[in-house]
């Protein structure tokens, strides 16, 4: 038995050498087809994952369902977004009794004049169905259910996946399988921190091994780049963790007591 895990978010292969550098985790269609490759017989796919980018979770949902022996998916924490669509491509899909799924729209991280926006609204849209027919596969659900429940960001605890069809049966759980009907949210670097990243990279392809020199001013914009976007995303209670912090500031003192970014999915 092969265990694969899809853990981070889900980002381009291109990308993966910074988040590998920065002793981040994250998920790219090469370290699937790589352990795909080196596998035999049973494949298990342990994923906690809040998604990313939509077309490489699209590359290892397409590896994993080409894949010829058996493929159990176990989500172990989040499967969201693209995450989402990568579970779908188990033979089996099991869930923790504490784990999450969600399914969403495709979100556009671009800009430009209306002519552009509309043509990536026309992207965006397509790609949700593109997304749903993964779920439909899984599910037996019509389309129609399927992208009014993205258009509606659906969070599903484990019961609620498994009445839904998404997942087979919750882990630890014995004859917890239902019949079937018949598939960031964060933690994705920010665009601008990659392109810094990707710049301090020697251009001459000749070392084996990355050697580069921060400045301090080039470590703490990386670092507030993560922070700023993380303190976005992070939602406690429905409020972002920047307004958490910010209500904090606003509050009186209290006495002390004595002894006590492209499309994203």
């Amino acid at each position: 038995m092969t265990k694969i895990e899809v853990k981070g978010p889900i980002i381009g292969n291109d990308d993966k050498w910074i988040y590998d550098w920065l002793d981040m985790e994250a998920t790219c269609a090469n370290d699937i087809n790589e352990a795909l490759v080196n596998a035999s017989g049973e494949v298990e796919v342990w994923i906690n994952s809040n998604g990313g980018d939509v077309f490489a979770g699209s590359e290892i949902y397409t590896a994993l369902k080409s894949y010829n022996g058996n493929v159990v998916v176990k989500i172990v924490g989040m499967a969201a977004s693209a995450a989402s669509v990568i579970a779908m491509a188990g033979n089996e899909v099991l869930i923790s009794p504490t784990g999450q799924m969600m399914i969403h729209n495709v979100q556009y991280g671009g800009r430009g004049d209306y002519r552009e926006l509309k043509k990536a609204s026309e992207i965006a849209q397509n790609a949700n169905i593109s997304i749903a027919n993964a779920y439909q596969l899984k599910t037996g659900k019509t389309l129609e259910e399927l992208l009014n429940m993205m258009g509606e960001e659906t969070w599903l605890n484990s019961q609620q996946a498994v009445e839904l069809g998404l997942a087979d049966g919750v882990m630890f759980q014995e004859n917890s399988e239902t019949p079937k009907l018949v598939a960031s949210t964060g933690g994705m670097l920010p665009q601008a921190t990659l392109d810094k990243v990707r710049g301090l990279k020697d251009t001459n392809g000749k070392q084996s091994i990355l050697e580069v020199s921060l400045s301090a001013e080039q470590i703490q914009s990386i670092v507030e780049d993560a922070i700023a976007k993380l303190k976005n995303e992070v939602i406690l209670d429905g409020k972002t963790l920047d307004q958490h912090i910010t209500e904090q500031e606003k509050k009186p003192e209290e006495p002390e007591m004595n002894g006590l970014k492209r499309f994203l999915f």
